[in-house]
């Protein structure tokens, strides 16, 4: 018995030593400077503060009642969203397998066999065998197992949590983009009529003064098709964006209801976290590090295979032990089996190098994931602050335009203008309008990357 106990302490320290037992510890990678001041072209930005927007629930960043309901709508009717909980489903049960490899398995397998020699009197024999078998996991093959799939669990938890935030920004930026679209139509509407009063007009002066040439008619009347060219190509954006979104939220395609571009309020805290808060927020962040711990336990699994394997099988059985015994009686039997590989072709060694090769991939993914979440949210940043910044120069741009037209529709008429600079001023104004309203879409869709870049906020 001593010796018994020796060797299995002899044993467990083996196994310490081999690191078959250990636990999955994040490895050190570096997150300084990981994401850009956007109003520096060198400096990275240093944030300290708990007020990380990623971590604000996605109804306190998307504010708008019509937007929140599509929101909802798409969360409840996505097919992907909904294969994706179906997939965590799926990896639950066979975490639920793992786990019950810990203890023994049984098997019934009742036999019956009549037998008669050379014509004579039928033997009858039986036998209702219970059969108990149990894997002693005595060098973590079986812990391993377990572990590897709680991590591959845990990483299609957070492939879930990706496509639900994939959903939420995709809808918010069609929806945005729709605000946009309206607006652009709204302004070549108001255009399309300003341009077809300077065309009358022209056709007027024609018609009364000597000397003034039909190609400026002509300059005007073109001009007023461009726009309503402009106009035909926004209304079958609008179409498509309708129905890209309602394809997204699971419905046919059709109108969608929606506010407009100048009822949006957008959070004003952008503040980011630091990195290490980057790394728990970030979906597919986190799963590419849950794939590094799968392949962490794989690499222990793999060692434990140079260890012997114990079954213990015991088995019950009623039986009449070939006829001889009437009635049955019970027979009780167990055996203990070792198992130690000596040579199996090299797949053991070859299992233990690919094991620790995947891993070194998963470890440059989880990196490059890191770095590319990294530079999503310094372009986020930049994006909101270039487009805010260009909106407001547009802002003063447009009154210096709407100025410039009737100054120049006044000397028009007073003939100290030209129709060309009518027309020209006409097309400045508009190309300004639509500028704006593609800069405060802009704005608006770096909100959306940000908060899709931050790991996509809290429920």
């Amino acid at each position: 018995m001593k010796k018994t106990i020796a060797t299995l302490v002899l044993a467990a320290a083996l196994m310490n030593s081999c690191g078959l037992y250990t636990k999955y510890e994040r490895p050190e990678v570096n997150t300084n400077g990981l994401v850009r001041d956007p109003l520096s072209l060198t400096d990275t930005l240093q944030v300290n503060t708990d007020e990380n927007f990623g971590n604000m629930p996605w109804r306190s960043v998307f504010t708008d009642p019509q937007l929140q309901a599509l929101i909802e709508q798409g969360l409840a009717n996505n097919a992907d969203l909904l294969n994706a909980a179906l997939n965590v489903k799926m990896m639950e049960e066979q975490l639920k397998v793992a786990k019950l490899a810990f203890i023994p398995g049984f098997s019934f397998s009742p036999q019956g066999t009549i037998s008669s020699w050379d014509g004579g009197k039928a033997t009858k024999s039986y036998s209702l065998p219970v059969t108990a078998s149990w894997n002693v996991d005595l060098f973590g093959n079986l812990l391993n197992v377990k572990r590897s799939a709680q991590m591959s669990l845990l990483a299609t938890k957070d492939y879930q949590v990706a496509v639900k935030t994939n959903i939420i920004s995709g809808i918010a930026n069609l929806y945005y983009t729709l605000l946009m679209l309206d607006r652009q139509l709204s302004i070549v509407n108001d255009m399309s009529q300003l341009t077809k009063d300077t065309w009358e007009k022209m056709k007027i002066m024609k018609e009364s003064r000597i000397g003034y040439r039909s190609t400026a008619v002509q300059s005007a009347e073109a001009n007023y098709y461009s726009v309503e060219a402009q106009k035909a190509d926004l209304k079958r954006q609008i179409r498509e964006m309708e129905n890209s979104l309602s394809l997204l939220i699971g419905q046919p395609a059709q109108t969608i209801v929606r506010s407009t571009i100048e009822q949006q309020s957008l959070p004003q805290n952008l503040a980011t976290g630091v990195g290490l808060q980057m790394l728990t927020n970030r979906a597919d962040v986190h799963a590419a590090e849950m794939k590094l711990a799968s392949c962490f336990y794989d690499i222990n699994t793999a060692r434990s295979r140079f260890y012997p394997s114990i079954t213990i099988s015991a088995t019950g059985a009623f039986t009449n032990n070939n006829g001889l015994v009437n009635p049955g009686k019970m027979l009780l039997s167990a055996v203990g089996s070792l198992v130690q590989p000596i040579f199996q072709h090299g797949q053991i060694v070859a299992g233990l190098k690919v094991a620790k090769m995947q891993y070194e991939q998963a470890f440059n993914s989880w990196q490059q994931s890191i770095l590319s979440a990294g530079s999503e949210v310094s372009n986020a940043l930049v994006l909101y602050n270039s487009s805010d910044e260009k909106s407001q120069i547009e802002a003063r741009q447009i009154e210096v335009l709407k100025k410039n037209v009737e100054d120049t529709k006044a000397l028009m008429a007073s003939s100290g203008s030209t129709y060309l600079e009518v027309i020209q001023a006409q097309s400045s104004l508009l190309n300004a309008q639509l500028s704006k309203v593609a800069d405060d879409f802009y704005k608006m869709q770096a909100v959306v990357n940000l908060y899709q870049a931050l790991g996509g906020g809290a429920e």
